[in-house]
Order: structure tokens, then C-alpha cells, then sequence
């Protein structure tokens, strides 16, 4: 029987942020290093990461563009190559279904939409700008996941808002981790691409994390997010640290895209952590789809290729396809393929997510289900409920 309006699943919606969401909750002797917002004059924001400027994007506060916006934006752009990707904002835009919880839910009841996975706007751009003081990220987090808890739960069988962690430093991770699992958080985020701390997230170092992850059996979810690769950009002679909106083409083909969530897989793959964590379930969101045939083959050859080397975890078992198949969810974006990537990895491993309401997803979240109408009845369910509801235990 097909899926009923009502029953959808989305795993990729997102909140705007308040401009006190890092800084709300930090503690005390914090403070100079939260990330804080003031308004400028000209209706914009100084964002700093304690005494840094925040140049990755311009946060939305209290103005945004309409959802699925994107291309009419971006024609706009090109007939008239002055106007600015800010001209786009207005506080119109900016619905209070995206900063208030009630009237999200009353939103996605007229959606027909019965649970989300909902993701940070800001919140996934901060880490690379933390990295080099583990004591700093953490404060900051552990403030952004109070204000998560506080503003949108962490799980009510309908939003799912998963908390933000990083292995940069392993005691701290696991101390979060413990907090937000005890206080009901079903699904964790992590940034995909390196850690930040020259080290693999499959080293055994990190083995306690996981191993809470793995008995807990909440899925980790790792959106694209500032993953900048600063040291790539500089060696192919681009800037290191360019505005989203101002990247180049081949900062976009190899640098902020497929990369990050590329290597990250691998790293776990190879790291043989599906092997000694069984119940780990990785789910890609809004990193889309393009790249995953490529991965899979990859992975398989180059498992041949070093087989004498050294094995981080123990040299894992089977075709490491196999392993993605049985493990890794992809959430495609609306212009991929999605077809395609339903016979590379079957439509259990295939979850509906529309990035709902940023102008790169779209308006209508339901209107993902049209990318599905060559696939059965039996798929659609799949991708469009069962596959989000067996990872979120909805």
C-alpha cells in the first residue's frame, strides 16, 4: 500500500538560528571565546568566532530568501552581475516556522510531513574555525546543543535535532555524547572531511566514542559543512578562505563537495569500523549523490591495491561496497540522479531529504517524491518513510 499523506519522513530540514543560539548557554569563563552576532548598521551581521571574524557566509538571523529560490536567484545574477546574494534576504522570508518550533510542526502538519531531521544553518559552518583550540569548539557546542535541547528538543517522535559533536578531542566528545544521549537525542552530527587533529576518526583512539555510538544505536548524520580543505585551495593557488558564495568552480568541484564526505566513508570503510562496530549507521546529507558510484568502485580496487599496508582497525572483511550498502545512507540532492542511485545501492540505503527551507532545496519537500516515478511502490515507501523511521526508531 502506498505511503500516506502525513507519513512522510524528511531527513533534511533545516532551522535558521537566533543570533544568540553559541553564546546563550556558554559558560562563563567562555565567554571571550563564543561565537557572538551584533547587527551592523546596514542590516547585516558581525559575526566573530571569539575575536575572529566569521567570513564563511553571512548567517541568517532575521532575514532569508524564500525555499527553492536558488536558480531564479542565480538568473537574476546573471542579468544583472552587480546584485549581491544578500539582495535576496527579506524579513518577509523569514517564516516563524523556521525559528519557532510549534509553528514548524504546524507546518509540517500542512506539508504533510510526519517527522524531520532538523539540521543547523549556522551551526555547521563554525568548526574549522576551532579547531586549533579544542577547549573554545567545545564550549561552543556544548552551548549550541543547550539551545537545540531548549528551542527544538532533541527527539519528540517528530523533529529530530541532531546535537553537534567533533572528534577533535576525545574526552570532551565523550562527555557530550554521554549528556545528550541521556537527554534523548536519537541521532549525533559530525562534520565530514578531517578531524582537525591529524588523525583518522577509525583510529582506536577514538574507540570509546564509538562504542557508545554503537550501543546507543543512534545513527551519526554528517551534513556538508565548512569542511574548506584551506591547505588545497592554497597549493592550487585560490583563496583559502573564500566566502561559500564566492568559491570558484574548482573549489566547488574539489574542494567544499564531494571530498569531505568522499574521504570521510573511506576513512570509516577502511578503518574497518562497520567491522568492529556493527550497529554504526552513517547517513550523507545534503553532500549529494554524484559521487558515490565512483566511491564504491574506488573503494573496491584500492582495497587490492593495499592490501600489504598497514590496516588502522584490523583489515576489514568482504567488498567494502558491500559494507557502504549495508551501512551508509545518502540523502541525494533534487538534480542528481536519484534513480541511478537507487540501482547502485538499492533503495534501502536511499533517504528522502528536500533541505528544506534554504533556496538550494526545495519549495515543496513532497516534490522530491517526483524524482521516484519510475520505481516501485515498494521503493518509494522505502526512501520516502520506512528507511528514516528505522533509523530514527519513529
Amino acid at each position: 500500500m502506498a505511503i500516506s499523506h502525513g507519513n512522510y519522513i524528511d531527513a533534511d530540514n533545516h532551522f535558521y538560528e537566533t543570533p544568540d543560539c553559541f553564546s546563550r548557554h556558554i559558560e562563563a569563563k567562555y565567554a571571550d571565546k563564543a561565537i557572538t552576532a551584533s547587527p551592523n548598521e546596514d542590516g547585516t551581521w558581525a559575526v566573530k568566532v571569539g575575536q575572529t571574524p566569521f567570513t564563511f557566509f553571512d548567517p541568517k538571523f532575521d532575514k532569508t530568501n524564500p525555499p527553492g529560490s536558488l536558480l531564479e536567484i542565480l538568473r537574476a545574477k546573471d542579468k544583472s552581475p552587480d546584485i549581491k546574494w544578500g539582495d535576496s534576504y527579506s524579513v518577509d522570508n523569514m517564516l516563524p516556522a523556521f525559528q519557532q518550533r510549534s509553528a514548524r510542526l504546524a507546518l509540517m502538519d500542512e506539508q504533510g510531513i510526519q517527522s524531520v531531521v532538523m539540521l543547523p544553518t549556522f551551526g555547521v559552518a563554525v568548526e574549522d574555525y576551532m579547531t586549533g583550540d579544542p577547549e573554545q569548539l567545545y564550549a561552543n557546542l556544548r552551548s549550541f546543543n543547550r539551545w537545540v535541547e531548549e528551542t527544538w528538543g532533541f527527539a519528540d517522535g517528530r523533529i529530530f535535532s541532531p546535537p553537534m559533536l567533533s572528534l577533535v578531542d576525545r574526552d570532551m566528545a565523550i562527555a557530550e555524547l554521554d549528556r545528550v544521549l541521556a537527554a534523548g537525542a536519537r541521532i549525533v552530527h559530525l562534520r565530514p572531511g578531517p578531524i582537525g587533529n591529524g588523525m583518522s576518526p577509525a583510529d582506536p583512539h577514538f574507540d570509546p566514542f564509538w562504542s557508545r555510538i554503537n550501543e546507543a544505536k543512534v545513527p551519526v548524520a554528517f551534513h556538508i559543512a565548512d569542511s574548506r580543505y584551506p591547505e588545497v585551495s592554497k597549493a592550487w593557488g585560490e583563496d583559502p578562505d573564500p566566502n561559500v558564495r564566492e568559491m570558484t568552480a574548482f573549489q566547488w568541484a574539489f574542494v567544499h563537495g564531494d571530498r569531505p564526505i568522499m574521504e570521510t566513508f573511506g576513512a570509516l570503510i577502511y578503518g574497518n569500523m562497520f567491522g568492529r562496530f556493527p550497529n554504526l549507521r552513517c547517513m550523507s546529507i545534503e553532500n549529494g549523490s554524484d559521487w558515490v558510484p565512483y566511491l564504491l568502485r574506488v573503494l573496491d580496487k584500492k582495497k587490492g591495491m593495499g592490501r600489504y599496508a598497514r590496516w588502522i582497525g584490523g583489515r576489514p572483511a568482504g567488498r567494502p561496497s558491500d559494507t557502504f550498502k549495508q551501512h551508509c545512507y545518502v540523502s541525494p540532492y533534487a538534480e542528481d540522479d536519484v534513480s541511478d542511485l537507487v540501482d547502485t545501492i538499492g533503495a534501502s540505503q536511499v533517504l528522502f531529504g528536500s533541505d528544506y527551507p534554504h533556496p538550494e532545496g526545495l519549495a515543496n519537500p513532497l516534490g522530491f517524491e517526483a524524482l521516484l516515478a519510475d520505481r516501485t511502490e515498494a521503493e518509494i515507501d522505502l526512501i520516502m518513510r520506512e528507511n528514516a523511521a528505522s533509523l530514527l526508531g519513529v
